[in-house]
């Protein structure tokens, strides 16, 4: 018998306080310019970044993965789809580049960590264990009330969604950094080992809210 457990379906609806979600998955199942889950945390300043997540879709298009905006930039950090077979093109600060070349095969879990530098304005790409090269996005600190968006891309402060730009697939395993975490860190994520969890956003002590049909189930059932 095909067991799918449903945690919840949350219709626009709050946590009241941090969710250990270990174990758990965000399942994004539809086209939408609506559906959304929005990180909550009291910093304002991240001198530099890490995000990891681990994640799975069959799109072929482009979407976002991960988008923090700022009242001073709209794409203050995001990491984006944006090539139909293998780019990914990460921001910071407005700043931009592409990492191209990479193996992310559909229907197929991944496992994906972005590091920026404000100091230097680097940032690099780790997809399932392998690094790419080094590119120039910005220098300076990421400073102001964020609005931080797992599903969606921002194209104004909180607003802005494009259908056609949402995820389709499951996230889990979400964790982000203040700052550009040793690569023996980045090591153990991947290889699902103990690590130290994110200062910003852990995963097991998630402060969030859904917006929309976004659901969550045990990750037992579906990787």
């Amino acid at each position: 018998m095909e067991k799918l457990i449903l945690l919840m379906v949350i219709f626009g609806t709050c946590c009241a306080a941090p969710q250990d979600l270990s174990g758990k998955v965000f399942v994004f199942p539809k086209e939408t310019n609506t559906d959304r889950v929005v990180l909550m945390t009291p910093k304002t300043r991240f001198n530099s970044v890490t995000t990891c997540l681990r994640y799975q879709s069959d799109l072929i298009r482009t979407y976002g993965l991960f988008s923090l905006a700022t009242p001073t930039f709209n794409n203050d950090f995001v990491i984006f789809k944006s090539n139909a077979e293998s780019d990914i093109r990460m921001h910071a600060r407005d700043g931009v580049a592409d990492f191209t070349s990479l193996k992310l095969d559909a229907n197929t879990w991944h496992s994906m960590c972005a590091t920026w530098h404000s100091t230097t304005g680097l940032a690099q790409l780790w997809v399932d264990g392998k690094a790419t090269t080094k590119k120039f996005l910005q220098t300076g600190a990421i400073t102001g009330a964020p609005i931080a968006i797992l599903g969606q891309e921002q194209d104004t402060y909180g607003r802005g969604f494009n259908a056609k730009q949402s995820f389709i697939g499951m996230i889990t395993d979400f964790h982000m950094w203040d700052t550009v975490i040793p690569t023996c860190e980045i090591r153990r994520y991947m290889e699902d080992k103990h690590f130290s969890p994110g200062n910003v956003f852990n995963w097991k002590a998630l402060d969030f809210q859904v917006k929309g049909q976004v659901l969550m189930e045990l990750a037992s059932e579906v990787m």
